[in-house]
């Protein structure tokens, strides 16, 4: 599973992406209107400034028409002729208003008048002497900045140019760093948000994992199991109750089932070694004749074949009450599987197989004849379903982990086909009818096994070639040493 698979992440993008916008948002509007303002206070000290130089600046005579530009006169903000002068209008200031426009320009104002006809009037001394003329344009007043400069711009009715300006660096630093302060709130914010909405969404989802940790537990056998209800009010708290509820009805029906199970394979067993003991009386009588005894023979194979069915019900009864694992001792898997080789031995012979073993230290903890039916079943079954001449090998030892043991039966006998062995241990299937009816087996022999195993907590698992042979796994937890 992927982070994006994953509903803890996808609200935790989800709360990111929405905190970003709004811390994002917030920040933008922040700075824009704080720089806004200080640039509204700029440029409010500018436009005092200006009008004590507009008020310091004479204002013109009457003169001629032709003097203020009519038709065949150039413009006012086209250069003057080289033969014209400056006009004569000069810039009267107090000693108060000049001190505003001395220093230098990064700590005080400076201004330049430019006249009608294109001349460079009266300026501060601490005006930079590259600065452009301002193109006139249809508004009274403008502003422009220059980097770091920022001006304030008159354009007069009768055509002179008023600038004046300064030094903002001051202001703009002010503002670069009110938009760093802007940036490290944000991420504190973001921080902190992510790690409240990732500590919300944890605690939130916590019972879907305590659900599914309790639904694989009770799918794995453990019926009694339930899920922890201690947020009652949240709709997953009412989601756990109605999950326990149906949990325990199905432990309820597993138990009546597991009970019906066990009584029937009690109440038939009475019946069962009544008609095998009658058989085996009529068998015995003289008087029977070659038709009557062959009746008798099949009633005896078919009682036999019942009762080891009936036996193997109550088997599976047991296990399904928990009983499966039995009392729980330290036994050596090898030793028991030693001891059921042995036994097997004269069968094996019978049938023409060979019966070999390669047994290394298996240690573990389990109920030793429930193991030992394990082998049994899985050493039986590669014995009956053998070919004449062939072989089936033993093996014990290390398993794949470190934490586990294995028991391996191999076999060159008529295998398992692929489509049969995803169904080998449920109980009652038999792959093939005729044989397994004929030896007498009843389908359970596999599905014992598996109950067997994991009830002990390991896995049993089979791999086959049809034709070549058939392989048996089984996989328990090892018995750890002691200290």
């Amino acid at each position: 599973m992927t982070i994006f698979h994953s509903i803890r992440w996808r609200l935790q993008a989800w709360h990111g992406l929405l905190l970003v916008g709004v811390l994002g948002g917030f920040g933008w509007t922040a700075w824009r209107l704080e720089r806004a303002t200080r640039l509204e206070r700029v440029d409010q000290d500018l436009e005092q400034h200006l009008s004590v130089i507009a008020g310091a600046l004479p204002r013109p005579r009457g003169g001629p028409p032709e003097d203020r530009g009519g038709p065949g006169r150039p413009p006012f903000d086209r250069p003057p002729p080289e033969d014209f002068g400056p006009p004569e209008r000069e810039l009267r200031l107090r000693d108060r208003d000049q001190a505003m426009f001395e220093g230098s320009p990064k700590d005080a104002a400076y201004f330049v008048v430019w006249h009608r006809d294109g001349f460079r009037g009266p300026h501060s001394t601490n005006a930079p002497p590259d600065l452009p003329r301002p193109v006139r344009s249809a508004a009274a007043r403008e502003t422009r900045q220059r980097g770091t400069l920022r001006e304030r711009i008159h354009f007069t009715p009768p055509g002179e140019i008023m600038l004046v300006g300064r030094d903002i660096g001051a202001e703009l630093s002010e503002i670069q760093r009110f938009a760093w302060l802007l940036a490290g709130a944000a991420g504190v914010v973001l921080s902190l948000g992510l790690t409240g909405g990732w500590w919300i969404s944890t605690r939130s989802l916590r019972p879907i994992g305590e659900i599914s940790a309790a639904a694989g537990q009770i799918a794995a056998g453990d019926l009694a199991r339930r899920i922890e209800t201690a947020d009652t009010s949240s709709e997953l708290g009412d989601l756990a109750r109605v999950l326990n509820g149906t949990f325990a009805r199905l432990e309820a029906s597993f138990a009546r089932q597991a009970e019906f199970t066990a009584d029937a394979a009690h109440e038939l067993r009475t019946p069962v070694a009544v008609i095998l003991m009658h058989v085996q009386n009529a068998l015995s009588a003289p008087c029977a004749n070659d038709e009557h005894r062959e009746a008798l023979e099949a009633i005896e194979r078919g009682g036999r074949r019942l009762r080891t069915l009936i036996e193997s019900l109550m088997v599976l009864a047991r296990i399904d009450s928990g009983e499966g694992a039995g009392a729980r001792q330290p036994c050596d898997l090898a030793g028991i599987a030693g001891e059921v080789v042995a036994s097997l031995q004269p069968l094996a012979r019978e049938r023409g197989v060979t019966l070999e073993t390669s047994l290394e230290a298996a240690p573990c903890l389990g109920d030793a004849s429930q193991l030992e039916r394990v082998v049994t079943n899985l050493a039986g079954n590669a014995i009956h379903y053998n070919r004449p001449g062939g072989g089936v090998r033993v093996a014990t030892g290390p398993g794949a982990a470190p934490d586990q043991i294995a028991l391996t039966v191999t076999d060159t006998g008529i295998g398992i086909a692929a489509e049969e062995l995803p169904r080998i241990f449920e109980r009652f299937y038999r792959a093939d009818q005729a044989r397994t009816h004929a030896a007498g087996h009843t389908g359970l022999g596999l599905a014992i096994t598996k109950a067997v195993v994991v009830a002990h907590h390991g896995t049993v698992t089979a791999a086959s070639t049809p034709g070549s042979g058939s392989t048996f796994t089984v996989l328990l937890p090892r018995r750890g040493d002691p200290a």
